[in-house]
Protein backbone atom coordinates (compact mmCIF):
# COMPACT_ATOMS: atom_id res chain seq x y z
CA UNK A 1 0.00 0.00 0.00
CA UNK A 2 1.57 3.33 -1.00
CA UNK A 3 2.13 5.65 1.72
CA UNK A 4 0.36 9.27 1.68
CA UNK A 5 2.93 12.00 2.39
CA UNK A 6 1.04 15.22 3.55
CA UNK A 7 2.38 18.36 1.94
CA UNK A 8 4.95 20.62 4.15
CA UNK A 9 4.37 23.74 2.35
CA UNK A 10 1.49 25.87 0.52
CA UNK A 11 1.64 24.91 -2.94
CA UNK A 12 0.45 28.39 -4.02
CA UNK A 13 3.05 30.16 -1.96
CA UNK A 14 5.19 27.55 -0.52
CA UNK A 15 5.01 28.83 3.16
CA UNK A 16 5.22 26.39 5.97
CA UNK A 17 1.82 24.51 6.63
CA UNK A 18 0.70 24.12 10.24
CA UNK A 19 -1.07 21.25 11.55
CA UNK A 20 -4.02 22.80 13.59
CA UNK A 21 -6.42 20.22 14.93
CA UNK A 22 -5.48 16.91 12.09
CA UNK A 23 -5.76 19.87 9.87
CA UNK A 24 -3.29 21.12 7.46
CA UNK A 25 -3.51 25.34 7.02
CA UNK A 26 -1.34 28.09 5.33
CA UNK A 27 -1.07 31.07 7.69
CA UNK A 28 0.49 33.04 4.78
CA UNK A 29 -2.06 36.28 5.23
CA UNK A 30 -0.46 37.23 1.72
CA UNK A 31 -0.96 34.13 -0.35
CA UNK A 32 -2.56 34.47 -3.41
CA UNK A 33 -4.81 31.53 -3.23
CA UNK A 34 -5.80 31.78 0.53
CA UNK A 35 -6.98 35.25 -0.26
CA UNK A 36 -9.40 34.43 -3.17
CA UNK A 37 -10.68 31.61 -1.28
CA UNK A 38 -11.51 33.33 1.74
CA UNK A 39 -13.02 36.21 -0.38
CA UNK A 40 -15.10 33.50 -2.07
CA UNK A 41 -16.61 31.82 1.84
CA UNK A 42 -16.96 35.45 2.89
CA UNK A 43 -19.43 35.94 0.32
CA UNK A 44 -20.47 32.79 0.33
CA UNK A 45 -21.44 32.69 4.49
CA UNK A 46 -22.87 36.44 4.30
CA UNK A 47 -24.87 36.00 0.92
CA UNK A 48 -23.48 38.77 -1.49
CA UNK A 49 -25.19 37.87 -4.50
CA UNK A 50 -22.85 38.08 -7.49
CA UNK A 51 -19.80 37.87 -5.85
CA UNK A 52 -18.24 34.34 -7.06
CA UNK A 53 -14.36 33.18 -8.16
CA UNK A 54 -14.83 35.15 -11.50
CA UNK A 55 -16.31 38.34 -10.12
CA UNK A 56 -13.71 38.16 -6.82
CA UNK A 57 -11.06 38.13 -10.16
CA UNK A 58 -12.54 40.63 -12.46
CA UNK A 59 -12.75 43.42 -9.51
CA UNK A 60 -8.91 42.54 -8.41
CA UNK A 61 -10.01 41.89 -4.85
CA UNK A 62 -6.91 40.61 -2.27
CA UNK A 63 -8.62 41.71 0.61
CA UNK A 64 -11.98 42.25 2.62
CA UNK A 65 -11.48 45.78 2.81
CA UNK A 66 -11.36 45.75 -1.18
CA UNK A 67 -14.88 44.59 -1.36
CA UNK A 68 -16.02 48.11 0.61
CA UNK A 69 -13.99 50.24 -1.08
CA UNK A 70 -15.44 49.90 -4.56
CA UNK A 71 -18.17 52.86 -5.49
CA UNK A 72 -21.32 51.63 -7.76
CA UNK A 73 -19.28 53.50 -10.83
CA UNK A 74 -16.10 51.45 -10.14
CA UNK A 75 -17.97 47.89 -9.77
CA UNK A 76 -20.26 48.81 -13.23
CA UNK A 77 -17.31 49.91 -14.89
CA UNK A 78 -15.13 46.52 -13.79
CA UNK A 79 -18.04 44.51 -14.87
CA UNK A 80 -18.24 46.33 -18.16
CA UNK A 81 -22.51 46.42 -17.30
CA UNK A 82 -24.11 48.87 -14.98
CA UNK A 83 -27.23 46.84 -14.12
CA UNK A 84 -24.66 44.18 -12.94
CA UNK A 85 -22.39 46.81 -10.60
CA UNK A 86 -25.63 48.28 -9.71
CA UNK A 87 -27.05 44.74 -8.34
CA UNK A 88 -23.85 43.82 -6.42
CA UNK A 89 -23.08 47.12 -5.10
CA UNK A 90 -26.35 46.70 -3.37
CA UNK A 91 -25.91 43.43 -2.68
CA UNK A 92 -22.62 44.75 -0.62
CA UNK A 93 -24.67 48.02 1.26
CA UNK A 94 -27.45 45.78 2.24
CA UNK A 95 -25.13 42.86 3.50
CA UNK A 96 -23.33 45.25 5.95
CA UNK A 97 -26.71 45.93 7.70
CA UNK A 98 -27.95 42.26 7.98
CA UNK A 99 -25.08 40.05 9.17
CA UNK A 100 -24.75 40.57 12.81
CA UNK A 101 -22.24 38.76 14.21
CA UNK A 102 -22.84 35.23 14.48
CA UNK A 103 -22.58 34.83 10.70
CA UNK A 104 -19.89 37.27 10.63
CA UNK A 105 -17.39 35.24 12.73
CA UNK A 106 -18.10 32.05 10.51
CA UNK A 107 -17.13 34.14 7.29
CA UNK A 108 -13.83 35.20 8.00
CA UNK A 109 -12.14 31.83 7.55
CA UNK A 110 -11.16 31.34 11.31
CA UNK A 111 -9.63 28.11 11.97
CA UNK A 112 -12.10 26.04 13.94
CA UNK A 113 -14.29 28.44 14.23
CA UNK A 114 -17.97 28.43 12.58
CA UNK A 115 -21.77 28.79 13.11
CA UNK A 116 -22.07 26.26 15.93
CA UNK A 117 -19.16 28.33 17.70
CA UNK A 118 -20.18 31.56 17.54
CA UNK A 119 -23.59 30.30 18.21
CA UNK A 120 -22.21 29.51 21.38
CA UNK A 121 -20.71 32.78 21.84
CA UNK A 122 -23.86 34.82 21.09
CA UNK A 123 -25.65 33.09 24.45
CA UNK A 124 -22.42 34.67 26.59
CA UNK A 125 -21.83 37.94 25.01
CA UNK A 126 -23.20 40.55 22.61
CA UNK A 127 -19.68 42.42 21.38
CA UNK A 128 -16.94 40.90 19.68
CA UNK A 129 -14.91 43.44 22.38
CA UNK A 130 -16.38 41.10 25.13
CA UNK A 131 -14.41 37.99 23.79
CA UNK A 132 -11.50 36.98 25.84
CA UNK A 133 -10.14 33.12 26.56
CA UNK A 134 -12.37 32.88 29.67
CA UNK A 135 -15.26 33.60 28.07
CA UNK A 136 -14.97 31.45 25.05
CA UNK A 137 -14.39 28.36 27.59
CA UNK A 138 -17.14 29.28 29.46
CA UNK A 139 -19.41 29.69 26.19
CA UNK A 140 -17.99 25.91 25.32
CA UNK A 141 -15.50 26.46 23.12
CA UNK A 142 -12.46 24.18 23.15
CA UNK A 143 -9.23 25.10 24.05
CA UNK A 144 -7.82 25.22 20.17
CA UNK A 145 -10.77 26.84 19.14
CA UNK A 146 -10.72 29.55 21.85
CA UNK A 147 -6.71 30.03 21.15
CA UNK A 148 -7.37 30.66 17.54
CA UNK A 149 -10.43 32.60 17.80
CA UNK A 150 -8.26 34.55 19.99
CA UNK A 151 -5.28 34.75 17.76
CA UNK A 152 -7.14 35.76 15.00
CA UNK A 153 -8.36 39.07 16.96
CA UNK A 154 -4.99 40.01 17.54
CA UNK A 155 -3.15 39.62 14.44
CA UNK A 156 -6.05 40.02 11.86
CA UNK A 157 -8.45 42.07 13.66
CA UNK A 158 -7.18 44.51 15.14
CA UNK A 159 -3.51 44.45 13.18
CA UNK A 160 -5.38 44.30 9.58
CA UNK A 161 -7.88 46.66 10.35
CA UNK A 162 -11.05 44.16 10.42
CA UNK A 163 -12.55 46.29 12.82
CA UNK A 164 -13.34 49.20 10.04
CA UNK A 165 -15.06 47.21 8.15
CA UNK A 166 -18.72 48.30 7.90
CA UNK A 167 -20.38 46.27 10.55
CA UNK A 168 -21.38 46.41 14.09
CA UNK A 169 -19.92 43.44 15.16
CA UNK A 170 -22.63 42.54 17.54
CA UNK A 171 -24.62 39.81 18.37
CA UNK A 172 -28.33 40.18 17.57
CA UNK A 173 -30.58 38.96 20.62
CA UNK A 174 -33.08 36.82 20.35
CA UNK A 175 -36.23 37.78 22.10
CA UNK A 176 -36.52 36.16 25.62
CA UNK A 177 -39.68 33.80 25.37
CA UNK A 178 -40.47 31.75 28.86
CA UNK A 179 -40.86 28.37 28.80
CA UNK A 180 -41.91 26.09 31.66
CA UNK A 181 -38.95 23.99 32.20
CA UNK A 182 -40.42 20.22 31.83
CA UNK A 183 -37.65 18.24 32.97
CA UNK A 184 -33.83 17.07 32.12
CA UNK A 185 -32.93 14.05 29.77
CA UNK A 186 -29.78 13.23 28.08
CA UNK A 187 -28.79 11.65 24.64
CA UNK A 188 -27.31 8.67 24.33
CA UNK A 189 -25.73 7.38 21.01
CA UNK A 190 -26.33 8.04 17.33
CA UNK A 191 -29.73 9.03 16.33
CA UNK A 192 -32.34 8.40 13.85
CA UNK A 193 -34.68 10.67 14.04
CA UNK A 194 -32.92 13.39 13.98
CA UNK A 195 -29.70 14.35 11.82
CA UNK A 196 -27.36 15.68 14.62
CA UNK A 197 -27.40 16.10 18.50
CA UNK A 198 -27.05 19.46 17.94
CA UNK A 199 -30.49 19.53 15.76
CA UNK A 200 -32.33 17.24 18.77
CA UNK A 201 -31.09 19.45 21.46
CA UNK A 202 -32.75 22.69 19.85
CA UNK A 203 -36.53 20.95 19.78
CA UNK A 204 -35.95 19.26 23.30
CA UNK A 205 -35.00 22.93 24.20
CA UNK A 206 -37.22 24.68 22.19
CA UNK A 207 -39.96 22.35 24.31
CA UNK A 208 -38.86 22.92 27.71
CA UNK A 209 -36.36 20.51 28.27
CA UNK A 210 -33.01 20.79 29.78
CA UNK A 211 -30.26 18.46 27.75
CA UNK A 212 -27.22 17.41 29.82
CA UNK A 213 -24.30 15.56 28.30
CA UNK A 214 -23.82 12.88 30.79
CA UNK A 215 -26.43 11.47 33.96
CA UNK A 216 -26.60 13.67 36.41
CA UNK A 217 -28.86 13.26 39.45
CA UNK A 218 -31.18 15.75 37.91
CA UNK A 219 -31.87 13.58 34.71
CA UNK A 220 -35.51 11.95 34.58
CA UNK A 221 -35.14 10.43 30.56
CA UNK A 222 -32.29 8.94 28.86
CA UNK A 223 -32.81 9.12 25.18
CA UNK A 224 -30.87 5.85 23.27
CA UNK A 225 -31.84 5.39 19.06
CA UNK A 226 -29.36 3.17 19.04
CA UNK A 227 -30.43 0.14 20.57
CA UNK A 228 -26.81 -0.44 22.08
CA UNK A 229 -26.27 -0.69 25.78
CA UNK A 230 -24.08 2.63 26.68
CA UNK A 231 -22.72 3.10 30.08
CA UNK A 232 -25.30 5.95 29.93
CA UNK A 233 -27.40 3.14 29.36
CA UNK A 234 -26.50 1.10 32.07
CA UNK A 235 -26.44 3.91 34.48
CA UNK A 236 -30.04 4.86 33.50
CA UNK A 237 -31.23 1.34 34.37
CA UNK A 238 -29.41 1.16 37.80
CA UNK A 239 -30.81 4.94 38.71
CA UNK A 240 -34.61 3.87 37.54
CA UNK A 241 -34.51 6.75 34.51
CA UNK A 242 -36.89 6.29 31.38
CA UNK A 243 -35.17 5.39 28.56
CA UNK A 244 -37.09 6.69 25.17
CA UNK A 245 -36.38 5.32 21.91
CA UNK A 246 -37.35 8.04 19.36
CA UNK A 247 -37.05 11.47 20.27
CA UNK A 248 -39.61 12.75 17.30
CA UNK A 249 -41.89 10.54 18.44
CA UNK A 250 -41.66 11.61 21.91
CA UNK A 251 -42.01 15.46 20.89
CA UNK A 252 -45.09 14.74 19.10
CA UNK A 253 -47.37 12.97 21.47
CA UNK A 254 -46.26 15.89 24.46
Amino acid sequence: MRQIVPPTNCPACSSVLVWINDQLFCQNPNCSAQSSKKLEHFAKTLKIKGLGPATIEKLGLSNYHDIFSLTQEEISFLLDSEKLGSKLHAEIQNCTTASDLTSLLPAFSIPLIGSSASNKLAKRISSINEITPEICIEAGLGPKAASSLCDWLVNSFHFEGYYKLPFSFEFKKAKQVNIISKGTVCISGKLSSYPTKAAAQKVLEENGYVVKTSITKDVSILFNESGIASSKTKQANEKGITIIENIKAFIEEI
